[in-house]
């Protein structure tokens, strides 16, 4: 079978400038409605008010390693998950960023990775098993957070005898119901004391997770295991020799939760469907994962030797980027190639659009895998952790999560395009699917 020519589904921006409260109304819904379309063509845009589109490579590269790299997060962006993740790594600035990024970056080193894979595999293990003994329509849009969140439970929340792993996971889904639902007034950058449709909700969701935070760091801690055996014990093995109050650890797990959950989980999504649109490509992928462990748990050193499953899942990000849009608030002017930013300007980093930009990618709206088997790209041209010290902290663990779910599950099953209508990209707080990805599932 040939793979299909067709270019896999792409989102539908802005076609038309776009006021305040239209942009604001609209983002709520989906953000990539309001990124012009000019971004796909242009490297440089100027939005209204003191807006900038920025998808030029040496400009991203200036302004979030270079001049720029100690510009804030954009206030609404701490307006909308502020709620959820509190003051913890994604959202502190200045030195408290700093102390908590240097306490935290050994958590997702190398030497960590083989013994969380363990639990990948495990999971992976079940999700194929689960597949392939149930062939026929299934939705991967259910699939992949299902994966990720099973893995969620293992690496962080397992072993707490109080809490059932069912309290748990139903714990995390209405969590991330309540973080995804992105207030109009926050978008508009409104005051704080105006009433948010929000506060009219149960925060239930979110004081019953900081609530389960607690308990599981203060039963692991009491345990005083020895040897740290996932993600939770070597948190609190770094806490042993680096002080941090209570709530900024909470803040701190919510946020690893909250970024190793959803954009893994919208990666594996997007990357079962490019296999299903490409049949040729899934199973050269699959020669590849069999040639290196055709049975038992996929390992962390075997992933060294699958680069065409990491070349798939790079593309995968090009086209389909969980982090799909960013922005930054300008602290103090700047020239940027002949560009005026002014203090207090916001810098909008459409990394869908920079993914997809004709003046940057040869047949960017296309599946091409072998992009990432060659030379390395120019820096800022492709960016889905974000870049400079702001860089995703979990990126390679989030790569190693994806790899090994997804090679798990090529080696049982094989993946084909179904009658049910694609859904579109849709960007809310992360780039999700707009519907169910149903796909046909048939055992090797």
């Amino acid at each position: 079978m040939k793979d299909i020519s067709i270019a896999p589904v792409s989102a539908r921006l802005a076609e038309k400038p776009v006021g305040l409260f239209d942009f604001a109304r609209s983002a709520g819904r989906n953000m990539l409605e309001v990124i012009p379309v000019e971004t796909l063509r242009q490297t440089y845009v100027r939005g209204p008010l003191n807006i900038h589109y920025i998808c030029d490579p040496e400009m991203v590269t200036e302004l979030l390693v270079g001049r720029g790299r100690s510009f804030p997060k954009a206030k609404f962006t701490k307006d909308i998950i502020g709620s959820a993740v509190g003051n913890g790594l994604i959202l502190s600035e200045g030195q408290k960023w700093r102390e908590q990024r240097r306490r935290y970056s050994p958590l997702f080193s190398a030497r960590n990775l083989p013994t969380l894979s363990d639990h990948f595999a495990e999971t992976g293990i079940e999700v194929a098993d689960s597949l392939a003994e149930n062939p026929g329509s299934v939705d991967f849009a259910q699939v992949a957070p299902a994966s990720t969140l099973t893995n969620i439970s293992r690496v962080i929340f397992s072993g707490n005898e109080e809490v059932s792993a069912e309290q748990i996971r139903a714990g995390l889904i209405e969590y991330f119901e309540y973080i995804s639902d992105i207030s109009l007034f926050d978008l508009m950058g409104l005051p704080k004391w105006l009433p948010r449709k929000k506060w009219f909700r149960s925060k239930a969701p979110v004081t019953t997770m900081r609530d389960l935070a607690r308990n599981v760091i203060d039963h692991r801690r009491a345990e005083n295991r020895q040897v740290p055996v996932d993600f939770l014990d070597f948190m609190i093995e770094a806490l042993k020799t680096d002080f941090e109050d209570a709530e900024t650890t909470v803040d701190n797990l919510l946020t690893f939760v909250v970024a190793g959950h959803e954009t893994s989980a919208n990666a594996l999504c997007w990357g079962y469907y490019l296999l299903a649109l490409h049949p040729d490509m899934q199973c050269d992928i699959r020669n590849e994962i069999l040639s290196v462990r055709e049975t038992g748990k996929i390992r962390f050193e075997d992933l060294e030797n699958m680069p065409l499953l990491r070349a798939h899942i790079k593309e995968t990000l090009r086209l389909y980027p969980s982090a799909a849009f960013f922005a930054r608030d300008a602290s103090d002017d700047v020239e940027i190639k002949g560009i005026s930013i002014k203090k207090n300007d916001a810098l909008f980093f459409p990394v869908y659009s920079l993914h997809r930009n004709e003046a940057l990618w040869p047949e960017p709206s296309h599946y091409r895998p072998e992009r990432f088997m060659g030379a390395p790209l120019p820096r800022g041209q492709y960016i889905p952790f974000g870049d400079g010290p702001r860089i995703c902290i979990g990126a390679q663990y989030a790569e190693t999560e994806i790899m090994i779910l997804m090679a798990s599950l090529l080696r049982r099953v094989e993946l084909s395009l179904s009658d049910v209508p694609l859904p579109e990209p849709v960007l809310t707080f992360t780039m999700r699917t707009s519907g169910p990805m149903v796909l046909t599932v048939d055992p090797v």
